[in-house]
């Protein structure tokens, strides 16, 4: 497969976590508020990997946007902006195995959204195929 295929593909992966947040939010009431925060948690590192792929970094079996957004400021510093967004979105990669665990409102929900899609938006122009 080459390059610009794999390149795709991560892409395709996080817009389908993305569009299943957003499908969520619009149409579930009331909102799976932890399952969307994770979507769109999956979507943000998905990104960021391809935006790591596309300048040849291999990427890290990690879930961990901080480490991940560390690794893309070494490529561009603009990456810094996404710190906190990156932070927030962090904790809701790993799904909680007990009831209310996270705590999550619907706050949290809609600001996952607006930062995943932010973080699509920004890696997306920065992004240009091989």
């Amino acid at each position: 497969m080459d390059r610009n295929e794999e390149l795709r593909q991560w892409f395709a992966l996080a817009e389908q976590n993305l569009q299943v947040a957003q499908h969520l939010a619009d149409n579930m009431h009331p909102t799976p508020d932890e399952t969307i925060c994770n979507q769109c948690q999956q979507s943000a590192e998905k990104y960021l990997k391809g935006y790591l792929y596309i300048n040849f970094i291999e990427p890290p079996k990690i879930h961990d946007l901080s480490k991940l957004l560390v690794l893309c400021q070494d490529i561009s510093q603009d990456f810094e902006k996404f710190e906190k967004q990156c932070a927030f979105l962090s904790n809701f990669g790993v799904m909680p195995k007990y009831p209310n665990e996270l705590n999550i409102c619907e706050d949290d929900m809609k600001a996952s959204v607006r930062f995943a899609k932010s973080i699509k938006n920004f890696v997306l122009s920065k992004t240009k195929p091989l």
